[in-house]
């Protein structure tokens, strides 16, 4: 192994290059098999000893930008979820509006009475004898890890705000249940005590087959963030209008119009949107 198969991740650590990562990230965003080949070798023959994570994300993410910008704009995922921020409410509105589609009845940043105190809840969810209190936990960098000081400050807060849940006659009979959701991830002692009293957590790639990647990926509802025909002056004026989902332009674009973007870009845009919301679970 030579030095430049060396590469540095977002915490630091050092690691050896992955081939099979890269290509199982490209398939994932729908990248055809030569162009997989392609940005596999191209960024092999660009490594150098210590290149980051980060580096060879854009270096691969303008590759697939030329070939393919639907492509390109789900390959960004992990990256348009950061852009949510920085201060977290508009992926608080993002999950609230995925639970939305999912048949959920949703309210966001509500302060509901406790046993003992009031507490701030980011989103509740409620379908039939379902009752979800979620707190989303956001980050805008890379590398950081949720420890299990989190699922139990929200387990606290949790059972405090289900004491009274069951005094009430319209909710003593429903299953409540208290959820951790994040962009990064959960250490592996966070995992094990929510697994252990019931709490449930989402993360970036957690659980298996039910991650916040998985989530997405599946249903075809991706932030407004993932689109590469829209520039970030514009996405911050969107995400301050309240949109968050890239879905909605399909079949609106009059918030494009309103902040003065040119028809043929609203083409363009529409014409990402449909590509990268097609095959999901909708």
């Amino acid at each position: 192994m030579t030095a430049s198969n060396i590469i540095t991740k977002a915490s630091g650590e050092r690691v050896p290059f992955s081939a099979h990562k890269l290509e199982n990230s490209l398939k994932r965003a729908g990248a055809a098999a030569p162009v997989i080949d392609e940005i596999v070798k191209k960024v092999t023959n660009s490594l150098f000893e210590g290149i980051t994570t980060r580096e060879i994300y854009h270096i691969a993410f303008e590759l697939l930008k030329n070939k393919t910008s639907s492509s390109a704009a789900k390959y960004k995922l992990k990256h348009a979820i950061m852009e949510l921020g920085p201060s977290g409410f508009p992926f608080e509105k993002y999950f609230a509006e995925r639970l939305k589609h999912q048949g959920f009845k949703t309210k966001v940043d509500q302060v509901v009475q406790g046993h003992c105190v009031s507490h701030e809840i980011d989103v509740i969810a409620e379908k039939g004898e379902k009752y979800f209190m979620v707190e989303c936990k956001f980050h805008n960098q890379t590398g950081f890890v949720c420890d299990v000081k989190i699922p139990l400050y929200i387990q606290s807060r949790f059972k405090d705000v289900e004491y009274s849940l069951n005094r009430m006659p319209d909710q003593n009979s429903k299953f409540h249940q208290g959820w951790v959701v994040t962009n990064t991830r959960f250490s592996s002692d966070a995992i094990q005590y929510g697994n252990c009293v019931g709490l449930h957590l989402v993360g970036w790639d957690h659980p298996h087959n039910g991650s916040l990647r998985d989530q997405i990926d599946q249903s075809g509802l991706y932030p407004l963030t993932c689109l590469t025909t829209l520039r970030d002056e514009e996405k911050a004026s969107l995400l301050s209008a309240g949109i968050v989902l890239s879905k909605e332009f399909t079949h609106n674009q009059a918030p494009l119009s309103k902040i003065g973007i040119s028809p043929e870009r609203i083409t363009a845009i529409v014409k990402e949107s449909s590509e990268i919301c097609a095959g999901g679970l909708r």
